[in-house]
């Protein structure tokens, strides 16, 4: 009797771990370079130097980053996933390294949204809380305003929770939805519409 072979599929190997100490890290970066980081994406490309899950980083070692930066990154967890984000990269950081984080900010919403309403979805409120949803990636399942972020660090372990202010970065330069407002582009008159924080670990 012929026994029929079953070959059974391998997930593709692990990248190997950059040789290189890795001080500041630019998680869910997707098109954006900013100089100095190590840049890491679910979807890679020819700036990405670790294409995979921003939350599961074995290979870097406990308490050697010194910065973290996460632009519209963590609403993309669901709401019982986001402390497993945020234990992960507090793990990653030395003691009095930074999480610099920027998040759609539900509150401007909705005050943007007793104002205006939806206007068909063209005015940006639908993809600050629904996401772009131009990839299966692209999708947001959780919503923050600063009180509720503010005490999701803190029960991580993170303190000196504080708004930073996009100007005063060294990645300014970059524009990434850290400066997002409504009106689109208006950065001088116009409602900032990202909450941006960031915290020390102890």
């Amino acid at each position: 009797m012929a026994h029929l072979s079953v070959t059974t599929a391998l997930p593709p190997p692990a990248p190997a771990p950059p040789r290189r100490r890795l001080r500041r890290l630019h998680l869910g970066c997707g098109n954006k370079y900013l100089e100095g980081f190590f840049h890491v994406d679910i979807l890679d490309g020819p700036h990405i130097d670790y294409a995979g899950p921003v939350d599961d980083l074995p290979f870097i070692p406990n308490n050697t980053v010194e910065l973290i930066y996460a632009c519209h990154v963590l609403e993309h967890f669901g709401r019982y996933e986001v402390r497993t984000a945020l234990r992960e990269w507090y793990r990653l950081l030395a003691p009095k390294g930074v999480l610099r984080l920027a998040v759609p900010n539900f509150a401007a919403v909705v005050a943007a949204y007793q104002e205006i309403g939806l206007e068909d979805g063209q005015n940006g409120l639908m993809g600050l809380v629904c996401g772009g949803q131009r990839t299966p990636y692209d999708l947001h399942k959780v919503i923050f305003d600063e009180p509720y972020l503010t005490r999701l660090l803190q029960a991580v372990g993170f303190a000196a929770v504080r708004r930073w202010d996009w100007r005063t970065t060294d990645h300014s330069a970059v524009d990434d939805y850290s400066q997002a407002y409504l009106p689109h582009l208006d950065k001088t008159g116009g409602r900032l519409m990202s909450l941006n924080l960031e915290a020390e670990k102890r």
